[in-house]
C-alpha cells in the first residue's frame, strides 16, 4: 500500500460507479478465451537476475486483484482488463502453437516445428524468456530451438532472446532468426535519439516507480508491466523483403505479410496455411493502440495502419480458425476474427478521416480531441476497442499532428512564453499564490480535477518549492488517475502525484550493451552530434578523420567529421583532405566508450585509439558533449543545468 496516497473523492466514487451502466460488463467472452488451452501456471513467486538477485519479475505482485469489485481507486473497465491480464502462464492455441502470457509485457509464441522449436517474440530479457521457456518444457517434448521469429523493431518482442538462443548456436547455423526488412535499422535508431528523454517518460507511461496496488500500478494496458532484466539482441539471418513471402521453416510453411509503418517501423504479420492460425504481430490487440506513444515516439500512421488490417482481412479472414497476437489473448471462430479484424481496422480508419475532416473544419487538436470524446457505436462498446493503452483523445491530437505539426495557427500561440515565465506571470496577475490555491481547493471539492491540475500547475511551476501547491496538484493528479480507463494515462497521472509529494526518484538509465554493439558508426556519430552543447561549441572549426579497420564495409571504416556554427556533422565513406587530427580505432573499442567503459582519457592514455594530429582538438571536442540526467524533473520545473 501507498502511505502517501490518498483515497478516492466522492466525485471519482460517483464517476467510476457510473461507468459500469455504460458497458458491457455482463459480456464475458473474454473471460473464456483468456482461459481457453490453459496448461499449467508459474512455478515460482519470482524471476530473479542471477548476478545481483534482484526480481526481474514478481508474479504475486498483482495478488491484490483477486476481486470480481474494483476498488473506489480504479476504474472498473480497467480493473476488468487487469484480472484478464492476470491469467499467466502456458496456453495452448492450437496443434503445434503454443503461448506464454503473463510473464512480461508481451507473450512469447513456441511453434512446434518437425525436428525443433520456432520462438516467436522473446520477451523483454533473457531471464524471463528463459523462464518461459523452462515452463513449456515442462509439458512438451524437450526439443532443440532451431528458429526465432522478431515480429517487429520494439524492445519486447527481440530483447529476450539470449534466454532461448545463443550467438554461438546461430553462427553455427543451428539457429535461423528471422526479422521484417529494416528491422535492425529500427530497432536500433527509434531510441536512440531521443533515448535519455523517452526512458523517463516511459517511467511515467508503464508507472515502473510506483508501488502495486489499488492505489498505485495495476496494469500496463497491453500486459502487467516490463520486465526488468537483461535486454539482449542477436542480428538476424534472414529479412523478409517481399510484401508476402513463404518460407519452410523446420518442415512448417509459413506465409509473412509485411506491415511496414504500421504498430512498428518494421513489423509483419504471420500465416500458418495447414494450421488455419493467423498471427497479426501487434497490429491488432484487445484495445485501441497508440498513434504516438506518450512516451515519445514518430507519429504513427493510422491509415496505412488500417489498409494492412483490411489487407489482413480480406487474404486471411476466410482462412483462419484463430488468431493470435504478441498481446492478449487469442480470439477463435472465423466470424469473430472477420469482425475482430474489421473493427480494428475501422477504428484507426476513423481516428484518421474523422480527425482530418475537422481539421479541414478548422478545429483545432484539443478542440477534435473535446468533440471526439470516443468511437462511434457498436464500435465504442467493443471491449478490444476500449481506451485501455492509446486514447482517442491522444490519437486525434497525434493525427493533427501528423499532418499539421503542432501549432494551431492561432498567432498567439505561436511564440508564447516559456511555462516559468508565463506560471509566474500568471499566478501574479491572478492574485499570487495563495489566492489561486483558495479557488482552486473549492473547485477540488467539487471534483473539477483537470481544471486544478491545470491552474494549480501554474503555482508549481511559478513557486516549486510551494508545499501546499505540490499537495493539491498532487491530489488533482491522484484523483484523475482513479478515474482512468486508460493504463497508461492513470500511471502517468500516479507517478506524477508521487513525484510531487516525494521528489524524483533517481534511478539509473542507460542502452543495453547488445544495442549498443549494434549502432553503426553512423548512428554513433549522430548521436554525438545530439550530446554537442552548441552554445558552448559556437566559434570552434575542426576537420576531423575517424578510422575503423575492423569493419569490412568502405562505407563504414572511414568518416569525416565537421565541427562548425556549433553543430557536428559526418560524412561516410569520406576523410578530409587535411583534418586537423585524425583517429583511428576498432568499433568494439567505440562501443565500450558508447557504454560508458572507456573515457577518451583512458582510450588515448592506453592507444586504443590512435590519434595523428592535434590531439588535444579530440579531447576539447569530447569536452563539448553533455551527459544526459535520467531523471530529469517533469511534473517542477527543469533544474538540471544545461550549460
Amino acid at each position: 500500500m501507498q502511505e502517501h496516497a490518498k483515497p478516492a473523492q466522492p466525485a471519482t466514487v460517483a464517476h467510476n460507479r457510473g461507468c459500469c451502466d455504460s458497458l458491457p460488463f455482463h459480456d464475458r467472452r473474454d473471460y473464456d478465451n483468456a482461459a481457453r488451452g490453459f496448461i499449467d501456471g508459474f512455478h515460482a513467486d519470482v524471476i530473479r537476475r542471477d548476478r545481483d538477485g534482484r526480481a526481474v519479475w514478481d508474479f504475486r505482485a498483482y495478488d491484490f486483484q483477486d476481486t470480481e469489485v474494483a476498488p473506489d481507486t480504479v476504474h472498473p473497465s480497467l480493473w476488468r482488463l487487469a484480472r484478464l491480464n492476470n491469467h499467466a502462464g502456458l496456453f495452448k492455441v492450437c496443434e503445434r502453437i503454443y503461448q506464454i502470457r503473463g510473464f512480461d509485457l508481451s507473450n512469447m509464441n513456441v511453434i512446434e516445428g518437425d525436428t525443433g522449436l520456432i520462438i516467436m517474440d522473446p520477451l523483454v530479457s533473457a531471464e524471463v524468456a528463459a523462464a518461459a521457456l523452462e515452463t513449456y518444457y515442462r509439458h512438451r517434448p524437450h526439443k532443440p530451438v532451431v528458429a526465432v521469429i522478431y515480429t517487429h523493431s520494439h524492445v519486447d518482442h527481440f530483447g529476450g532472446v539470449k534466454g532461448v538462443a545463443s550467438e554461438e548456436d546461430v553462427r553455427a547455423g543451428r539457429v535461423r532468426i528471422y526479422a521484417p526488412e529494416g528491422f535492425m535499422e529500427e530497432t536500433v535508431s527509434e531510441n536512440v535519439f531521443a533515448g535519455p528523454a523517452m526512458q523517463r517518460r516511459a517511467q511515467y507511461m508503464y508507472g515502473g516507480l510506483l508501488p502495486r496496488g489499488p492505489r498505485g500500478q495495476v496494469d500496463a494496458g497491453l500486459g502487467k508491466g516490463t520486465s526488468r532484466g537483461t535486454v539482449t539482441l542477436i542480428p538476424p539471418t534472414d529479412s523478409i523483403v517481399e510484401p508476402f513471402e513463404t518460407h519452410v521453416i523446420d518442415g512448417l510453411e509459413i506465409e509473412f505479410q509485411l506491415t511496414p509503418g504500421t504498430e512498428a517501423p518494421a513489423e509483419m504479420n504471420l500465416y500458418f496455411p495447414t494450421l488455419r492460425a493467423l498471427c497479426v504481430a501487434e497490429n491488432a490487440c484487445q484495445c485501441m493502440h497508440n498513434v504516438l506513444t506518450i512516451r515519445g515516439a514518430l507519429v504513427r500512421d493510422p491509415r496505412i495502419w488500417s489498409y494492412y488490417l483490411g489487407e489482413t482481412l480480406d487474404r486471411y479472414g476466410d482462412r483462419s480458425d484463430v488468431l493470435f497476437a504478441q498481446h492478449h489473448w487469442p480470439t477463435w471462430g472465423g466470424d469473430n476474427i472477420r469482425e475482430f479484424l474489421a473493427d480494428q481496422r475501422d477504428m484507426y480508419a476513423f481516428l484518421n478521416d474523422e480527425t482530418l475532416r475537422l481539421l479541414n473544419h478548422g478545429l483545432t487538436p484539443l478542440d477534435i480531441a473535446d468533440r471526439l470524446k470516443r468511437l462511434p457505436e457498436p464500435l465504442a462498446s467493443r471491449w478490444y476497442a476500449r481506451d485501455y493503452y492509446g486514447s482517442v483523445s491522444h490519437n486525434v491530437r497525434a493525427v493533427y499532428q501528423r499532418f499539421m505539426g503542432f501549432y494551431d495557427a492561432n498567432p498567439a500561440h505561436l511564440n508564447p512564453l516559456p511555462p516559468v515565465d508565463s506560471a509566474r506571470r500568471t499566478v501574479d496577475w491572478m492574485g499570487g499564490a495563495e489566492a489561486v490555491l483558495e479557488k482552486a481547493r473549492a473547485e477540488f471539492e467539487r471534483g473539477e480535477y483537470r481544471w486544478v491540475a491545470e491552474v494549480v500547475n501554474k503555482v508549481v511551476f511559478a513557486e516549486p518549492a510551494n508545499r501546499a501547491a505540490r499537495e493539491l496538484q498532487a491530489d488533482a493528479l491522484e484523483q484523475l488517475g482513479y478515474q482512468c480507463e486508460n493504463t497508461t494515462w492513470r500511471n502517468a497521472y500516479l507517478t506524477g502525484a508521487q513525484e510531487l509529494r516525494l521528489g524524483v526518484r533517481r534511478v539509473g538509465g542507460g542502452q543495453a550493451p547488445d544495442l549498443v554493439r549494434s549502432m553503426t558508426p553512423d548512428l554513433f556519430f549522430s548521436f554525438l552530434a545530439v550530446r554537442l552543447n552548441g552554445e558552448r561549441a559556437a566559434g570552434e572549426e575542426l576537420a576531423l578523420n575517424w578510422t575503423f579497420p575492423d569493419l569490412d564495409a568502405p562505407e563504414q571504416q572511414r568518416f569525416a567529421l565537421t565541427l562548425r556554427n556549433g553543430v557536428l556533422t559526418h560524412l561516410a565513406g569520406r576523410h578530409h583532405p587535411c583534418p586537423r587530427v585524425s583517429a583511428t580505432m576498432n568499433k568494439t573499442d567505440l562501443d565500450r566508450v558508447a557504454m560508458g567503459r572507456l573515457t577518451l582519457e583512458a582510450a588515448l592514455e592506453e592507444g586504443t585509439i590512435q590519434v595523428q594530429g592535434d590531439a588535444g582538438a579530440l579531447e576539447r571536442l569530447f569536452g563539448l558533449l553533455d551527459e544526459f540526467a535520467p531523471g530529469f524533473d517533469i511534473v517542477t520545473p527543469p533544474t538540471t543545468s544545461m550549460a
